[in-house]
């Protein structure tokens, strides 16, 4: 039947009214033509030609079983082997009790007894038959993927909670399956190619659910969900899927991922179920030589620890437990080390589990959009602080702050950073602000945009992290930034690599050459500061010279500092 005309309620619908008596087909096409458009045939060859010429049209068969040429139960045999009973409802018309029973029993929809009830009848029949059939066909069509054939994830969902009713003896286990890094598929290859690998992987899945108890859905673009009985090979899943494109694509290329979670008892919901199987596929998203994690006791506990830390932020930002720590920053320059700044870094004093360091929650943070508050603290924290130590000491030093990649698409940064340099009389050149390699390699425009801004007010800005990304050394020409700050990593092993100290040379090289100074952080030996010094590096950080230290050590250093000038 077509779809648009099946779903428009102002399309008017034909009937097929087949019976070998004039007067039956003048009764009902009597009853019918005030509601739809009726159309004639006196047997069953005729009515069969009727039905292949207008099949896109028909929404209902009346159809008369004794009939001479060929009787109605020949038509709907007929009917039945060339799929249109899944197409057009039929209501056979009859006297025999028996013949609606076999009627019934081979496909029909509905009967009419001769001779016919009241018209009023006739029309509820024929009305219930046509929007029965209609709605089961629109429900038809939304509950298989249209590229895949599987479930839709509503109707994935919908029909497992039935089968856990249906059977609550049977041990199952929530699967998720993704492709990993689908869409560079997509790019290489183009998008029929990408559909055809999604439907070598759907027909391997239908595969393995027909040899047993499940069901299936293409959740999203590339992943997909399975509710099977329980696997003791975890690993035959991903192996049968990878057999079947080992067909269409080479083995560099077959990366499948897959995380699975058993409750054999049914303990707990069933969406809860497939987040849990989603957060074991999520955790082995960049180990390649890992295919399959099984959500566990481990993962369930990390994942309670990680609800733990986010019900507790907010308490923890009213509570102060947040600390802000500073790490000093070290010109090497002279001849003699000189205390030139520091940058500041938050910890998390927790009162169960003590002090925190920023890599345990930041990323966390980052996830669930909590970290531009944090940030936001952090940075009042900081202007306060620094107002504290000019009023207690009359000396103002350079601190740096941490901008996240979520604070730069804010469009309100650059007033609440003026904001607070207003409300606590700090010059905007001593209150640097550093920004990650990643951030402006993600949205390089966008980056560049809000950095001229903020830099126009008087802000100093610090590429962080750089030598962690993928950022090219010729964007150093064009990135608007005061300052560049090595990353650990690159420069952890300039004592012991010629190769990874001669790409620091060069960094800084091309650094001095744009005039831009260069901050080494991680700096922790001698040996690592030496040669950092005379390769022309203008500040370092790092346990070296100092750990991170609390706002009073960090006051007392900046007095100590003073006095021996």
């Amino acid at each position: 039947m077509d779809e648009k005309r099946m779903q428009n309620p102002w399309v008017r619908r034909s009937v097929l009214v087949v019976d070998d008596e004039a007067f039956n087909r003048q009764i009902l096409g009597d009853i019918l033509n005030q509601d739809y458009e009726v159309i004639y045939a006196k047997n069953g060859e005729e009515a069969l030609s009727q039905i292949h010429t207008l099949k896109e049209r028909l929404s209902l068969v009346l159809l008369d079983l004794i009939m001479p040429v060929k009787d109605g139960f020949e038509v709907l045999n007929d009917l039945y082997s060339e799929g249109l009973l899944s197409q057009i409802p039929v209501i056979v018309l009859t006297a025999e009790k028996s013949a609606e029973i076999k009627s019934l029993q081979m496909g029909a929809a509905d009967f009419l007894s001769k001779p016919y009830d009241s018209p009023e009848v006739i029309m509820a029949r024929v009305n219930h038959a046509i929007k029965l059939f209609e709605d089961s066909n629109i429900i038809r069509a939304t509950e298989r993927d249209a590229l895949t054939g599987l479930y839709t994830k509503e109707f994935f969902f919908e029909y497992g909670h039935q089968f856990d009713q249906y059977h609550p003896e049977l041990a199952m286990d929530a699967v998720v399956i993704n492709f990993n890094h689908f869409h560079l598929l997509n790019e290489l290859y183009g998008r029929a190619f990408g559909d055809k690998v999604l439907c070598t992987v759907a027909d391997g899945i239908r595969d393995i659910i027909s040899g047993s108890c499940g069901i299936a859905c293409r959740y999203d673009a590339d992943t997909f969900y399975l509710y099977v009985a329980h696997q003791t090979d975890t690993n035959q899943l991903p192996d049968y899927i990878l057999s079947c494109l080992s067909k269409i694509l080479e083995a560099p290329q077959m990366r499948i991922r897959m995380g699975l979670y058993s409750d054999s008892y049914r303990a707990t919901p069933l969406e809860e179920r497939f987040d849990r199987a989603l957060q074991a596929c999520k955790s082995i998203r960049n180990q390649h030589s890992i295919a399959v994690a099984v959500y566990d006791m481990d993962m369930h506990e990390k994942e309670v620890y990680k609800a733990k830390l986010l019900e507790e932020f907010e308490s923890a930002i009213e509570n102060k437990n947040f600390k802000v720590l500073y790490q000093p920053k070290y010109n090497i320059a002279g001849e003699e080390p000189v205390l030139c700044g520091a940058e500041a870094l938050v910890c998390w004093e927790h009162p169960e589990f003590g002090r925190m360091r920023p890599s345990l929650f930041i990323p966390l943070f980052e996830e669930n959009g909590l970290v531009q508050k944090l940030d936001r603290y952090v940075w009042r924290e900081v202007a306060s602080q620094m107002k504290k130590w000019r009023d207690e000491n009359n000396v103002t030093i350079p601190i740096s702050v941490n901008v996240s990649r979520v604070d730069i698409y804010d469009p309100g940064i650059a007033e609440f950073l003026l904001g607070l340099m207003n409300e606590y009389g700090i010059d905007t050149s001593d209150y640097l602000l550093e920004i990650t390699e990643s951030a402006y390699t993600d949205n390089s425009k966008q980056i560049v945009d809000v950095v001229n801004k903020l830099r126009a007010e008087g802000f100093r800005v610090e590429m962080d992290d750089f030598g962690s990304g993928y950022s090219s050394l010729n964007m150093l020409t064009t990135l608007p930034i005061d300052a560049l700050k090595l990353d650990m990593e690159f420069i952890q092993n300039i004592a012991v690599n010629h190769k990874d100290l001669r790409m620091v040379e060069l960094v800084l090289e091309i650094a001095d050459f744009l005039g831009v100074p260069v901050v080494a952080e991680g700096v922790e030996t001698a040996e690592q500061h030496e040669l950092l010094r005379k390769a022309g590096c203008s500040v370092i950080q790092g346990f070296y010279f100092s750990k991170p230290i609390s706002a009073e050590e960090f006051g007392r250093l900046i007095v100590w500092e003073r006095s021996a000038d």
